[in-house]
């Protein structure tokens, strides 16, 4: 490693945004220093400035963490903060990927609703309690089956094949769901509904255990009642200053309040990887505020 990537890897950088059943935060990780988060509440001021790049945050498994050897730079508009070798290295043993199939721990089967017409079918790891739906920014969901790693992945794409569930939603259609979304009762009948001819199909593993149809809602714990407009989405570049109040966080988007009253979208992916200086509450906000892209033009990407 030069001498000028080596001072680059021995800043804070942001890590992204991480969920736990207590809520948001955001992640920051420094060579020496280790890891630390930052609470991400209702009301709180946020304001930063970007550094002049942004560099590849290596690699997380568990508690280990595995810089990047180079501290290679990442495109400012990538919805990954890995460069392509350490995003190769990330996904050579990953059960999203399809290469961790000998992994031991029970699978959750899941469908969740993002807004009207819009519900998938996913799996988690059981021991995560659920925290995967919050990544996702689902406002509801429900528990289908339980069982072994492969079990879980044939449910998955028995609900696929015969019902047409998608295995994943667009990003863009998810934000538009969380404008004025209709009452969670309304949520829960349209998840009973899906979760009943799901049940009824034939060809369900026999290893996979039937949990009943128990809706949860995010409504609460994603401030959603908060949302009043969605004033595009923050586009970061380098020595970009942003700057507002935390209004709501669902997923790994960041809705703010700024100075003037909008309320535009900070997409923490897009965070990830940059060194950030903190700025003085109420500074101008000189990043550009982008128009949201439409549905189509950007898939769902994992975190």
């Amino acid at each position: 490693m030069t001498g000028e990537a080596a001072a680059r890897a021995a800043e804070w950088r942001c890590a992204g945004l991480r969920w736990d059943r207590t809520g948001p935060a955001l992640a920051w990780q420094h060579p020496l220093r280790g890891r630390r988060t930052s609470p991400l509440s209702p009301g709180r001021p946020l304001a930063f400035t970007t550094g002049a790049r942004r560099s590849c945050v290596g690699v997380r498994r568990g508690d280990r963490h595995t810089p990047c050897p180079t501290a290679a730079e990442v495109p400012v508009t990538a919805a990954s903060a890995q460069c392509a070798d350490c995003a190769r290295l990330d996904r050579s043993y990953s059960v999203a990927a399809d290469t961790r199939t000998d992994d031991p721990r029970p699978y959750d089967v899941y469908l969740a609703w993002f807004g009207p017409g819009l519900t998938k079918v996913g799996i988690t790891a059981a021991e995560r309690e659920g925290v995967r739906l919050l990544e996702q920014a689902a406002l509801s969901f429900t528990l289908l089956g339980r069982g072994p790693l492969m079990a879980a992945r044939r449910a998955e794409a028995v609900l696929g094949a015969a019902l047409g569930v998608p295995d994943r939603i667009p990003y863009a259609a998810k934000r538009g769901g969380r404008l004025a979304p209709p009452p969670p009762r309304e949520r829960a009948t349209e998840l009973a509904t899906l979760y009943g001819r799901a049940r009824e199909l034939p060809g369900w593993p026999e290893s996979l255990e039937a949990l009943p149809c128990a809706p949860v809602h995010h409504d609460e714990i994603f401030g959603l009642g908060r949302i009043r407009s969605l004033d595009g989405v923050v586009a970061l570049a380098p020595g970009s200053t942003v700057a507002g109040t935390v209004e709501a966080v669902a997923g790994p988007d960041v809705h703010l309040r700024t100075a003037d009253g909008r309320m535009p979208l900070l997409d923490a992916r897009r965070l990830a990887g940059w060194a950030l200086s903190a700025a003085a509450p109420g500074s101008a906000m000189t990043a550009e505020v982008q128009p949201l892209p439409a549905p189509a033009t950007e898939p769902e990407r994992l975190f």
